[in-house]
């Protein structure tokens, strides 16, 4: 994930929806790894072989983690921003958008 999902050269868009996780990576994953994970995950990212892979155009869906950083006064610990494009959720469903956002 860490390669396709953790993009830190990204600038947002005015059409994307932006939201901030905070994570605590397991031991020995770097903070990109997790939050690339964290974009991937609650976006376009699956841990399998999907037939449709090829049909859709992933740049243009998939959620990025464009920017990492410590939260102040807690050990590894880390605030990670995704930035999720607008095309990736159903026209008019908070629900979709919450579904992937939220969980």
């Amino acid at each position: 994930y860490k390669l396709t999902y953790y993009t830190p050269e990204y600038e947002t868009k005015d059409t994307d929806i932006l939201a901030a996780f905070r994570v605590t990576p397991q031991p020995g994953v770097p903070p990109e790894k997790t939050g690339a994970a964290v974009a991937a995950e609650s976006s376009t990212g699956t841990w399998t072989t999907v037939w449709t892979d090829g049909l859709t155009p992933l740049d243009r869906y998939k959620g990025r983690c464009y920017h990492i950083k410590p939260v102040p006064g807690e050990k590894e610990q880390y605030i990670c921003y995704v930035a999720y494009p607008l095309y990736l959720f159903e026209k008019g469903s908070v629900t979709n958008m919450f579904t992937s956002i939220v969980g």
